[in-house]
């Protein structure tokens, strides 16, 4: 079976997606398609270990309820996620969900509705095998580009357990985060190679697609795909334009699709609503900073922050020299290496879409760093390794006077810096998790972290109110309004709460 299209010339061309499936579907290969699955098999013990990692970590979420931030409206109250029916599935395909066009999140969740109603612990399951694929994942993408299973195995266990994990793993409706993770990774498995066969690249494609669809993330991969395609695999740049100009176009039109469906301003944060772009990227760079102070040293976490977005001009001009000191070194390193440019690209282009240079309701949010700690902390691992052996080389070697030194020095001093760090993260990790048991105990942590956003003492007031803890939720209400500066949205929100509650009185 061939497929073709006609050029201006009448010539006949093949549609190489259409025929890729049909190559995978008739021919028996030396090489399958489903490589993804192959490799899977060929690394049982890390992956079984990496499994464990994450069931240990989060299992104990599978007895946690649903939280009043967006549960309500993805899962409980959505009516989309309750029937099979062709026109519910027809709407799943085409209506938006707050404020997001995610059509295979929403047909996840009702799956997870067919097996499970309304039993929460179900959807966090879910989640948690999801977090699982991730991880796994993740060990065979950093593995083969390191060809080193130390660095992709302890990149993929602190991807598995940091603490900034807790809420896209924990909070159901972060499902769409994890769900275009896994075709986002999948795609990558599969695109990022330097010379790809038509099978290959038929993967990939379908996995972008499926990423898509789950989150606009996935917008970025076709440029992650120029940057390998370009740097790493030395690909005429032309040519490595050409590859991705398809793909490019299906990442614009869900952009679109995800900048139109933008239309509420409800919720979150919104002090950075109306300043200019420059103004953004600037508090940007202050904000990139933070993150990378999260990955190396998470504090207290928070569901919601509010990073100053004035007075902050030394802060401004600090970072901004840092990361053009970084940019420096990475180019230039990268000239050797083009691996390590590459992954700060990819640090950079996967933070990107939640830099709000298209308006967002929020600042700053964990779930942002889901997929970016990876090429953080595998150049981090990686660093470390080669340090480690040179300090072998340079130090011990001569010290025991050309006797060999053992082969398992390295990675022994190496597997205990990595156990220290997954010990420490893991503590931090299992306190947070279990903030997110109920909405009554997730409001009441963030109200300790950040009292002064006005939309968390509405939330927290919200979780006395579903207990019939109505005169409590009032009281909160009130006092917000004295003690905190809503906006006028936010203003009329506690007011009319006020004045519903009180006839429930």
């Amino acid at each position: 079976m061939r497929t073709y299209v006609k050029d201006k010339q009448g010539h006949s061309l093949l549609i190489p997606v259409v025929n890729g499936i049909v190559k995978m579907m008739n021919q028996k290969q030396q090489e399958p398609p489903w490589q993804l699955f192959q490799a899977m098999k060929s690394q049982k013990v890390p992956i079984f270990s990496l499994a464990a990692v994450v069931l240990i970590s989060f299992g104990m979420a599978t007895s946690f309820d649903f939280v009043n931030w967006d549960d309500p409206w993805y899962v409980i109250h959505n009516p989309l996620t309750k029937s099979w029916h062709p026109e519910n599935l027809q709407k799943i395909a085409t209506q938006v969900v707050t404020r997001n066009y995610a059509p295979l999140t929403i047909l996840s969740f009702l799956i997870d509705h067919s097996l499970y109603g309304l039993w929460a612990g179900g959807y966090h399951l879910t989640n948690i095998l999801l977090h699982v694929i991730n991880t796994i994942l993740v060990f065979l993408l950093v593995t083969r580009f390191t060809q080193n299973r130390l660095i992709g195995w302890a990149t993929a266990a602190v991807f598995a357990i940091h603490p900034v994990q807790v809420e896209t793993v924990v909070w159901i409706s972060s499902r769409k985060g994890l769900l275009s993770g896994a075709f986002i990774l999948a795609s990558l498995w599969y695109w990022l190679r330097k010379n790809r066969t038509l099978e290959q690249n038929t993967c990939g494609f379908l996995f972008f697609i499926c990423a898509l669809l789950s989150k606009a993330l996935a917008v970025v991969v076709p440029a992650i795909v120029f940057c390998y395609d370009f740097w790493v695999a030395k690909v005429p740049f032309r040519e490595a334009v050409k590859r991705q100009i398809f793909p490019g176009c299906c990442a614009v039109l869900l952009l679109v699709i995800t900048m139109l469906a933008q239309t509420s301003e409800l919720g979150g944060v919104r002090d950075h609503f109306g300043m200019s772009k420059v103004e953004i990227l600037s508090i940007d760079t202050v904000i990139m900073s933070k993150y990378v102070q999260m990955l190396l040293w998470p504090e207290a976490r928070s569901v919601l922050y509010d990073p100053p977005v004035s007075g902050i001009g030394w802060e401004i001009v600090i970072s901004l020299f840092c990361w053009l000191v970084a940019a420096f070194m990475f180019v230039r390193m990268g000239k050797r290496q083009p691996l390590i440019l590459f992954a700060g690209a990819t640090f950079l282009l996967l933070l990107i879409p939640v830099l709000n240079l298209f308006p967002i309701t929020t600042l700053m949010n964990d779930r942002y760093l889901y997929l970016p700690c990876i090429p953080f902390f595998a150049l981090i691992f990686s660093a470390s390794v080669n340090l480690l052996e040179k300090m072998q080389q340079r130090i011990l070697v001569p010290l025991r006077k050309g006797r060999q030194v053992s082969g398992y020095l390295v990675p022994s001093v190496f597997g205990v810096l990595v156990l220290a760090l997954l010990t420490k993260y893991n503590l931090q990790t299992e306190r947070y998790v279990s903030v997110w048991k109920n909405g009554l105990s997730l409001w009441q942590y963030t109200a300790q972290q950040v009292p002064q956003i006005p939309v968390v003492q509405i939330q927290l007031a919200n979780s006395y109110h579903n207990r019939g803890q109505h005169e409590e939720a009032i009281a909160i209400i009130k006092r917000a309004l004295q003690s905190t500066a809503p906006d006028e949205l936010d203003r009329q929100r506690m007011e009319q709460k006020v004045r519903e509650w009180e006839r429930l009185k």
